[in-house]
């Protein structure tokens, strides 16, 4: 199905879709309506600030770093608490393979490198993302809606979370995840082209001399690609076992809060 055509993709140019709508293997259905993931949402055009109102979002999670906040700040929406929870440093492994992309001294780094960051989110970093997901599992902050800047990395590891802990399979949770490729594909083709000149001009070269090296990290910092997610499921493996005992033991949630969650979000 094609993003434009996928009931739960609200606003494209944000990213912005309901995790409502998908399947559990035993045949229940995520409610709709009740949480949410985008990116920034600072350069909504009128219809589209319409369907956000819309929602009746009583809460956004905004994961983004402040000096991202400051760049991009949320629109005035009234009656929907804004509560900033950062789950990235300045010094974040996107930020190093961004910099030596375009710097001509540097080494470029790859998808390798990204997958790593993901590695490390649940070994050394998941404690950034357990108040993140107290607060949407949360019934009295739903309508909740979580976000980052492109809405794909960072709210994509929290969708992973969510929908883990509401029993969908890997499948689908990876599916949801790469569905940001599809969403925003115009955006990341464009983005490519200027990541290109950027990398042309700082290398003092013409486009069709880039090295492929170079051309390979511009992509693995802006497409979804399968081995980013899968990281997180092999890691959380290796350090706890299964991946049922991460989300029992590893996310900081009791048993009472997730099957509450579970029969909240469930049909």
């Amino acid at each position: 199905m094609k993003a434009s055509a996928n009931p739960r993709v609200l606003v494209r140019s944000a990213n912005l879709r309901d995790l409502g709508g998908l399947t559990t293997p035993d045949g229940r259905t995520v409610r709709s309506g009740r949480l949410f993931r985008s990116g920034h949402l600072c350069d909504l055009d009128v219809r589209d600030r319409a369907i956000v109102t819309a929602l009746g979002l009583r809460t956004i999670v905004d994961l983004r770093r402040p000096t991202e906040i400051a760049n991009r700040p949320h629109p005035d929406l009234p009656d929907v608490e804004i509560i900033a929870v950062s789950v990235s440093t300045d010094d974040n492994e996107f930020a190093v393979v961004a910099n030596a992309m375009i710097d001509p001294n540097a080494e470029p780094l790859g998808p390798g490198h990204i997958t790593n960051y993901f590695r490390t989110l649940v070994t050394e970093r998941i404690e950034r993302y357990q108040t993140v997901l107290e607060l949407a599992t949360d019934p009295d902050r739903q309508p909740l809606l979580f976000n980052c800047t492109a809405g794909k990395d960072r709210t994509g590891m929290v969708a992973a979370l969510l929908l883990s802990l509401l029993g969908l399979d890997r499948s689908t949770v990876m599916a949801d995840y790469l569905l940001s490729n599809e969403v925003r594909r115009p955006w990341l083709e464009k983005a490519e082209v200027d990541l290109g000149r950027r990398i042309a001009e700082s290398l003092g070269i013409g486009l069709s001399e880039i090295p492929n090296s170079r051309i390979t990290a511009a992509r693995s910092l802006l497409w979804c690609r399968e081995e980013y997610l899968q990281a997180v499921f092999d890691a959380a493996e290796e350090h706890w076992g299964t991946w049922a005992a991460f989300m029992d033991d590893g996310l900081g949630l009791t048993n009472t809060r997730i099957d509450a969650f579970k029969t909240d979000l469930l049909n």
